[in-house]
């Protein structure tokens, strides 16, 4: 329910069925919230009597409506499942949807699945089924974006409303705030490159050559904030992928351990390389090194001994050059997202007996309660 399914084509969500009744007195989460908001009566769980509005979290499901005819499933509303995206409750809508293997599809016709910014057709449709917006009204897409270039105004000292006090904070207004899309190199590449090591007159761009990046590991989507034992299996420690050729052009071969530096810092890691990449760029698994003692893992857990970040190499602030009155964040100007894809590095090869993720951090304390016991071979109905 948290990612609908929809497709440009079609309306479409899904539900999970479950399977297998748990014992004891094992409840889905879904189930305990429920529970837990029936309980403290909120609002939207409670009949005006006071008594309880649902008995579970199908009952939820099924029921619940948000403004009459809205609920939290859009196929097989109506008292006779015949209405779809809106319509009253169907006691039956549960077991429509296990029917059909727990999904359910509307098709746009032909004449809404295009422009529906500006379509009056599904403008009008989406109103009369609560989908948004009241009245239909056109979503303008602006290529001059007019919401930019009142920022822009401001760190130009023409803007009737509020004006930042700050020449540095004008600056970045006026350069960036730009209300038609333009490219500019990315700022922590472009500062010069001041401080040890660094080369006079070099940007950190030119002492830096290899851009640095991380992605999610595809397995591991939706796997946040817990362990999971079967994913270990898959990817419990990761490498720095590179270039073949890159890699032979630094006499770098296939499992060297390598330094990767920044202008912030440096970590030591084992080198994988590959042909599907660029030539310009090095890439690991994102999240997947551990400290010693987190996530319930075993201080020896190959995410503690074996699994790194490129934490360590992305600075908060940009790099302080000898005109900046202060240093700014090293993030987006305009949506201050962190600019972790704007990293810059250099590798090169450890020295005869540098083996071994660098750095190491102490364990971290245990939980109270904690005596560390952890399984070694996980077991299930066994």
């Amino acid at each position: 329910l948290d990612r609908p399914i929809s497709e440009p084509d079609a309306a479409a969500d899904a539900i999970r069925v479950p399977v297998v009744e748990p014992d004891r007195d094992v409840r889905p989460w879904q189930e305990v919230l429920v529970e837990i908001a029936s309980r403290l009566k909120f609002p939207a769980f409670t009949r005006a009597d006071g008594s309880r509005k649902f008995k579970d979290y199908k009952d939820f499901v099924v029921n619940y409506e948000k403004v009459p005819g809205i609920g939290l499933l859009s196929g097989w509303r109506g008292v006779d499942g015949e209405k779809s995206l809106r319509g009253e409750p169907n006691p039956n809508q549960w077991e429509r949807y296990a029917e059909n293997q727990c999904f359910f599809t509307y098709r746009w016709p032909e004449n809404m699945r295009y422009y529906r910014y500006a379509n009056k057709d599904y403008l009008e449709f989406a109103e009369k089924h609560a989908l948004f917006g009241t009245p239909p009204v056109q979503v303008i897409l602006q290529m001059y974006s007019e919401p930019l270039q009142k920022f822009r105004l401001a760190g130009q000292g023409l803007y009737d409303g509020p004006q930042p006090t700050s020449l540095v904070d004008c600056e970045r207004l006026a350069k960036y705030f730009d209300p038609l899309p333009f490219w500019y190199a990315p700022l922590e590449g472009a500062q010069a490159h001041i401080g040890a090591g660094g080369a006079d007159g070099h940007t950190i761009a030119e002492d830096y050559p290899l851009h640095a990046i991380t992605q999610r590991p595809m397995m591991m989507y939706h796997s946040w904030d817990s362990q999971n034992a079967w994913l270990r299996q898959i990817l419990s420690e990761n490498s720095l992928y590179m270039n073949r050729g890159t890699a032979h052009g630094l006499e770098l071969e296939d499992g060297d351990w390598i330094w990767v530096e920044s202008h912030h810092g440096r970590i030591r890691c084992r080198l994988k390389t590959m042909e599907g990449v660029e030539a310009h760029t090095v890439w690991t698994w994102n999240a997947v090194g551990k400290q010693a003692g987190t996530w319930g893992l075993s201080p020896d857990a190959s995410e503690a001994t074996a699994g790194f970040l490129l934490n360590h190499l992305i600075s908060e602030l940009l790099p302080r050059n000898a005109s900046d009155a202060r240093r700014l964040t090293n993030s987006d100007p305009v949506t201050g997202q962190a600019a972790w894809f704007d990293l810059r590095v250099k590798v090169s090869k450890c020295a005869p007996g540098e083996t071994g993720i660098w750095p190491v951090f102490a364990a971290a304390k245990p939980l109270p309660g904690d005596h560390g016991h952890r399984p070694r071979v996980w077991r299930y109905h066994a």
